[in-house]
């Protein structure tokens, strides 16, 4: 098996790119109804969405989630991954980003099953074979990233999920990749900040009540023309 402790820098790299085929780039994560609504229309505005609500509930949702998930697979309390997978499903009201999640995490979770195996990612995969609602994104990136620093965890983190709305952007706004790269370079000013205030997030005080967002991706699902899946 791989040694995860001494090539941390070379998992990020590969767990993050392009390349390692999560389905990630299929979803914008409420962000085409939000655009769709005239919410989102420029460079502008697309930095007030992140800073609104997706830099919100990345720190008080899912890195706290990340870090729970961490802290169990760390100590091999599978018991509790589980359950924290659990909560990473119940904090998500809107079934569309509930089933974004599921995929991203299951198809994540098979792939570094096939790759970089470990005993606690295979115990874990067999479980969500048996549970189709088992799998979450954050889950599944707290237990593989769980023999790294916990803090280097949750920037992988915080990068991955910030930088998927810039990628898809241009494909849905008139702006270019220069536009979309100062916009992610923006919100990485608070990357620190969030980081660090989301490892201090008991795991009682998790979750982020947003209902613009939930309420635009319930829309997204009925849409008759969509480009993303989320």
């Amino acid at each position: 098996m791989p040694d995860l402790a001494a090539d941390g820098l070379l998992f990020f790299l590969q767990s993050s790119d392009t390349l390692f085929p999560t389905g990630a780039y299929a979803h914008s994560l409420g962000m085409e109804e939000m655009i769709r609504d005239g919410a989102v229309t420029n460079e502008a505005t697309l930095l007030e969405f992140l800073q609104q609500h997706i830099l919100p509930a990345t720190q008080h949702l899912d890195l706290p989630l990340v870090a729970w998930a961490h802290r169990a697979a760390a100590a091999d309390d599978r018991s509790a991954l589980r359950d924290t997978d659990i909560l990473a499903g119940a904090l998500r009201p809107a079934r569309e980003l509930r089933a974004a999640s599921l995929q991203i995490g299951r198809r994540r979770l098979a792939m570094l099953a096939a790759v970089r195996p470990t005993p606690l990612l295979l115990d874990f995969q067999a479980q969500t074979l048996d549970d189709p609602q088992l799998g979450h994104a954050t889950t599944v990136w707290g237990a593989a990233c769980s023999p790294l620093p916990i803090d280097s965890t949750l920037q992988a983190f915080f990068y991955q999920a910030v930088s998927c709305f810039c990628g898809a952007a241009p494909k849905l706004l008139r702006i270019g990749q220069e536009a979309a790269q100062r916009v992610l370079t923006a919100a990485l000013q608070d990357a620190h900040r969030i980081v660090q205030a989301a490892l201090h997030i008991p795991k009682e005080d998790i979750g982020f009540f947003d209902p613009i967002l939930d309420l635009a991706s319930m829309r997204h699902e009925l849409a008759s023309e969509r480009l993303f899946i989320s």
